[in-house]
């Protein structure tokens, strides 16, 4: 069976884990927090970069800075994880969904300032599969309104857009190191401030509503409780392992794209059944987060995905469009039709990809998904 991932160690994650353990300090904050919080602002070119224990956390950290209050709108495609929309849920705000392309599979730039009402506060974009947005575009329509924008670049470490990181370009940003991620500790994410004027706040609300950071760095006699907060930070443990990730971003990265073109570069024998490859725009550079397929209209996924397993390849598909789903019915609204969004998410499979998965494998995943959609022409 060829899975369809597999988290890939990079050799030092537990020499690190075990120097955190030497130091003394387990709990957050520690050295290896500062070592991935600093790698992650100079290589983002962020102002400031917090870790965080999740991408849904730095999520929710990102909702608390803009200040929401219930009723306020946030502009989101529908085609994400529950976690894009909750976050800001979880503040009274209304997520209110957006058709995405259907090149890209990213939010619909189009489509957007028709969504903006006097409540609505932020738009929330999403790179899915390390594919930028329409950022200069997005970023021209929240200017014309005064909205912030934020980052969903959990899929997107190491991917940029006409020469940007992707999750340095909105005034927030929030990144996963969740095991399907390309770099991973477990469970993890951080929080990307690129706008300064939400850095003091930040830090606040990551500290659990108290102002010890200030008091850590000398610049106060004691500290205190001052604002709302939470405990946002991972453990000294789960830094230490992500550093050992993030010394190795970059041939990480490597790896995954060479496994990614193998598979564009075989999948373009497959057109012929239908099969539609996915769309890379030119002002992008991706980082082979996931590799998809489009299956032709009339082709039963479920009976496709069922069949790769039985030739020994564990496919899947992705997201249940949120609009459509009983939270999202009762949470948010849909700003007009969501063909696209819908047309593609019951066609969407993502195929099996990960460092050591060896350099046939794209092969013989695309051999299976020949054979089974074939049978069914």
């Amino acid at each position: 069976m060829i899975a369809f991932n597999r988290p890939h160690l990079v050799g030092r994650e537990f020499e690190y884990v075990q120097q955190a353990v030497a130091a003394g300090q387990l709990s957050g904050n520690g050295q290896f927090t500062k070592r991935c919080q600093l790698w992650l602002k100079e290589t983002l070119g962020a102002h400031r970069v917090l870790l965080t224990h999740s991408c849904t956390a730095a999520l929710e950290m990102a909702a608390l800075l803009l200040d929401l209050r219930p009723g306020d709108e946030v502009i989101m495609p529908s085609f994400t994880f529950v976690s894009t929309a909750n976050a800001f849920v979880l503040r009274g705000a209304v997520p209110v969904f957006v058709d995405i392309r259907p090149d890209t599979l990213n939010i619909d730039e189009r489509l957007i300032e028709a969504a903006i009402t006097p409540r609505t506060k932020a738009i929330v974009v999403v790179h899915y599969g390390g594919v930028a947005c329409r950022m200069d575009d997005i970023s021209a329509i929240a200017r014309r309104h005064d909205l912030a924008v934020v980052e969903d670049a959990a899929q997107a470490l190491m991917a940029s857009h006409r020469g940007r990181p992707l999750g340095s370009i909105g005034a927030l940003a929030a990144i996963s190191f969740h095991e399907t991620k390309n770099v991973i500790c477990g469970e993890g994410g951080a929080l990307v401030i690129n706008d300064p004027r939400y850095a003091e706040r930040a830090e606040i609300l990551w500290e659990k509503g108290t102002d010890r950071s200030k008091f850590s760095r000398g610049e106060i006699d004691k500290y205190t409780w001052v604002d709302v907060g939470s405990s946002f930070l991972p453990g000294e443990l789960t830094a230490a392992f992500l550093w050992a990730q993030l010394e190795a971003a970059r041939s990480i990265t490597d790896a995954r794209l060479e496994l990614w073109r193998s598979y564009f570069e075989g999948a373009a024998s497959l057109g012929e059944l239908g099969l539609e490859r996915p769309s890379i725009p030119d002002d992008c550079v991706h980082n082979a987060h996931l590799f998809r397929l489009i299956l032709p209209a009339h082709v039963d996924r479920r009976e496709v995905l069922d069949d790769l397993t039985r030739r020994g390849v564990n496919a899947v598909f992705h997201y249940v469009p949120l609009h459509a789903s009983p939270a999202g019915r009762r949470f948010g609204r849909a700003a007009s039709s969501m063909a696209v969004t819908e047309d593609r998410s019951a066609r969407l499979v993502r195929l099996p990809l990960w460092v050591g998965m060896g350099s046939d494998a794209p092969r013989q995943v695309l051999d299976a998904l020949a054979a089974a959609i074939s049978i069914r022409a």
